[in-house]
């Protein structure tokens, strides 16, 4: 794990010991030698006997408060106002034509109609990108970062996570949460715009209570299809991928990929990467992968009448923002490499308020929506 903070006593706690044991034996030469002046220089040498003693056991209480900090669930009250990328909301297209424009790489609609019709609405297909749900990867089980509050974990480093640099193939393993997150209906705004979401803020998922995201082998059993993909042909596919997210768009054919990030398969809290903050990246995006394979998360970038279902994700339709614990100027497309924007994003000692290894990614989700008038 990056804690070493265990590690760091032993090594302390054996260096006190061995000291406190040569002074003992120091001070039985020196007691056996004592001639006319033995009680002062008894004296002198049990109070330093005693600095020892003291001085070993603040070590052991500097080890013990080393090992609670490395599970420390800190973190700041989401601020909408302040925390929110507002310009990854565009660009916002009527009809067909860029109203609002942006420098964020967007893709197409994909509408070939300006007019729509659906149901008994007759109007121009509008799009835009909406902040709509939140997933939080944390190193400490049940810790909601977003909203700064700890649930008590039932037994202590239970399912924690952490990133393993000492192997031959650096690992991470986090809990993520799920959440419902309609930004729009949240501060009541374009309450009468077909286009945003009502409903409220809740907690819909927790990975800490499922199996299959804690175990790569109940993982495979729910998404068997992971056999086709774990071979280098597969993957070598994913280069593909990976340059077309770093520089634009990902390609969502491509849906076993997720660019430089890795392979989108076992749908998991396991990863092999060199990099901590694009691993937390690739793991929140396993969870839109995971939730539209539930059929929790419904597409709705795709029909200007309604958000389909797509148990098979449509990558390019999503962007991530990450809001903690260090808060990025933008946001980014599933893969695109962390050596763009990962750097100083999980300072050693935290941002701000917020403690390090916990992260909150923002969801902007492509949404297409027909707006006119009813007949």
């Amino acid at each position: 794990m990056r804690s070493q903070g265990i590690n760091g006593a032993g090594i302390s706690g054996f260096a006190a010991i061995s000291g406190f044991a040569a002074i003992s034996g120091f001070t039985t030469r020196r007691f056996t030698t004592i001639s006319g002046s033995a009680a002062r220089r008894f004296t002198t040498i049990s109070g330093s006997i005693a600095t020892v003693i003291i001085a070993y056991v603040l070590l052991l209480l500097s080890a013990v408060m080393a090992g609670t900090a490395s599970a420390e669930c800190r973190a700041s009250f989401f601020n909408p106002i302040a925390d929110v990328c507002w310009h990854c909301v565009f660009p916002v297209r009527i009809g067909g034509i860029t109203m609002v424009g942006t420098d964020i790489d967007t893709p197409s609609d994909h509408i070939s109609n300006p007019v729509c019709l659906c149901g008994t609405t007759l109007g121009l297909t509008a799009s835009l990108w909406e902040p709509a749900r939140v997933v939080e990867t944390v190193k400490d089980p049940y810790c909601f970062n977003l909203i700064g509050v700890p649930l008590s974990n039932p037994s202590e480093g239970f399912l924690a996570g952490g990133y393993r640099q000492d192997t031959t193939a650096p690992n991470t393993f986090q809990q993520a949460h799920w959440y419902l997150f309609p930004l729009w209906a949240m501060l009541d705004l374009f309450v009468d715009m077909p286009c945003t979401e009502t409903g409220g803020f809740d907690i819909a998922y927790m990975t800490e209570i499922d199996p299959t995201w804690n175990d790569d082998v109940l993982g495979f059993m729910l998404n068997p299809e992971a056999l086709l993909f774990a071979n280098p042909v597969t993957q070598l596919a994913c280069m593909a991928d990976s340059i077309a997210s770093t520089v634009g768009v990902p390609i969502s054919p491509l849906f076993w990929c997720m660019g430089s990030w890795g392979s989108a398969y076992p749908l998991t809290g396991h990863i092999n990467n060199d990099s901590y903050v694009q691993d937390n990246a690739a793991l929140a995006a396993r969870m839109i992968y995971k939730m539209s394979r539930e059929l929790l998360l419904w597409d709705t970038g795709l029909n200007e009448c309604g958000a389909v279902m797509m148990p098979i994700w449509v990558k390019e339709n999503y962007r991530m923002h990450i809001m903690k614990p260090a808060r990025d100027h933008t946001c980014h497309p599933v893969g695109r490499s962390g050596l763009i924007w990962a750097t100083m994003k999980n300072p050693p000692g935290g941002s701000s308020s917020n403690a390090p290894d916990n992260f909150d990614w923002m969801l902007f989700r492509k949404r297409v929506c027909c707006v006119g008038y009813s007949l």
